[in-house]
């Protein structure tokens, strides 16, 4: 998997200069916080899915003391759906509601990843969340939703980020903890 982890993570359909478009700043918790956990995840990935409740109990512990971050990596090589998920995700963010789209697509990913092409299925959850689909429509096949998701690419891969999840405390690269305790271990020093 590494192989295919280390090749080039931009989207075929797109190769768009994203030097001028900046890493998103999908964040929640206290944004004044001097620690910043950041996430580079891909929706579709299982292991990023069994992460996801352990990084809720964290969240849940540490949601007034810390920062949360999530950033794009979508291993499009492996994951069908990748950018399928992670355009959802950025047109709901285009409309306040990023975090909602994260926790639809973590919380139903066997529904969404068992087969097949999941746009509308992924489409329904952006219904369900009360996004404006017109503008969501319109923002999931952007050039620009594009750029933004490569963004996130490149920043990872300038910080040494080859596969999801790869956990960050304020930048730096921390080996993935296996329970909540061991998470609050690396927070807390």
């Amino acid at each position: 998997i590494l192989f295919f982890n280390k090749k080039e993570a931009k989207s075929p359909e797109n190769k768009s200069n994203t030097s001028n478009v900046k890493p998103t700043n999908h964040v929640r918790g206290n944004k004044d916080a001097k620690v910043t956990l950041t996430e580079y995840g891909d929706f579709e990935c299982p292991a990023c899915s069994q992460y996801y409740p352990l990084v809720e109990q964290v969240y849940d512990k540490y949601k007034d003391k810390i920062q949360f971050q999530f950033r794009n990596f979508p291993l499009i090589q492996i994951h069908q759906n990748a950018m399928v998920a992670h355009r959802a995700a950025q047109a709901a963010s285009n409309q306040g509601k990023f975090w909602e789209m994260y926790h639809k697509l973590y919380e139903n990913h066997s529904a969404w990843t068992s087969g097949g092409i999941a746009t509308n299925a992924i489409r329904g959850y952006a219904e369900e969340i009360g996004l404006d689909m017109k503008k969501y429509d319109e923002d999931f096949k952007s050039e620009q939703t594009n750029a933004i998701i490569n963004a996130d690419v490149d920043e990872g891969k300038s910080k040494g980020v080859e596969s999801t999840p790869t956990f960050m405390i304020n930048g730096k690269k921390i080996n993935n903890p296996g329970s909540a305790d061991e998470f609050s271990k690396v927070i807390d020093e």
